[in-house]
């Protein structure tokens, strides 16, 4: 039986996330190529556009129900995220933190849409274009409130730490860690997710399909991955929801780091 299952089962594998071209050219002198992915990308900017616009184009004192429901939303991300970590400040980057959080949550949700399966945020180009826009964001915040030199000194210096650690191990990590390293842990901890997500969901329902094709000796094992399939699309749910809370909160969170008056 697993002599069998080895020679036919095909399992997903990193070519899942390579995808031909549907037409590319170059475009002043870079090659372009329009796929799936970049379908996905587009797909997301509009879906996200539509939300806002079927919500609130002509917006009601009694709103309907999905008024209702993108207002709440919104009131989600300011009572959750920008008020706990902006404070006075929230409603000033409001809008940044709610197009990140409903941008990423729409295309996370392409992950668990049929015949889609798929989030263009597995792919790192993406989350890693964010994570960019959000470096640019609290690096100029911080500077237009300390000054260049001055926020490079209160990014990167510890007052309380002993003159010896303070200007030598300390500065280094401070800078590496608050500069360097932000960007990226953005970058992989959404992409890892998706692609973790997309491998999972691949193995238990191209196994659904493995076994009613090679049935009817295995059905009897689709009453345990099927269940588990349904179970992991809810997970999947969850997480999407979860990891554009995160991003969005981490940026919040850096923002309010660089605007504090104290390291």
């Amino acid at each position: 039986m697993l002599g069998m299952l080895a020679a036919i089962f095909e399992p997903p594998s990193t070519k899942d996330f390579v995808f031909d071209c549907f037409f590319g050219g170059k475009i002043f002198g870079i090659d372009m190529c329009f796929n799936f992915v970049t379908t996905l990308v587009l797909a997301t900017m509009v879906v996200f556009i539509l939300l806002f616009v079927f919500a609130f184009a002509r917006p009601k004192v009694i709103p309907g129900k999905f008024q209702a429901l993108m207002e709440m939303g919104l009131g989600f991300v300011r009572e959750q995220i920008a008020l706990p970590m902006l404070g006075q400040e929230a409603d000033k980057y409001m809008a940044f933190l709610a197009t990140l959080f409903f941008f990423i949550l729409v295309g996370n949700f392409f992950e668990v849409v049929p015949l889609v399966n798929f989030s263009a945020n597995s792919r790192v180009a993406y989350p890693l274009v964010m994570a960019l826009i959000v470096w640019v964001t609290y690096n100029v915040a911080g500077i237009r409130k300390h000054g260049f030199l001055g926020y490079l000194k209160f990014t990167c210096i510890i007052a309380a730490a002993p003159g010896w650690l303070r200007y030598t191990l300390l500065m280094v990590i401070e800078f590496i860690s608050n500069i360097i390293i932000r960007p990226i842990t953005l970058t992989v901890r959404l992409a890892a997710n998706f692609i973790a997500g997309h491998f999972l969901l691949s193995i238990f329902f191209l196994g659904n399909v493995f076994f009613l094709k090679d049935g009817p000796k295995t059905w009897a094992l689709l009453a345990v991955s099927a269940p588990l399939a349904l179970i992991l699309v809810a997970f999947e749910i969850f997480v999407a929801l979860l990891q554009a809370f995160i991003f969005a909160m981490l940026t919040a969170s850096y923002i309010g780091g660089v605007l504090a008056e104290e390291h």
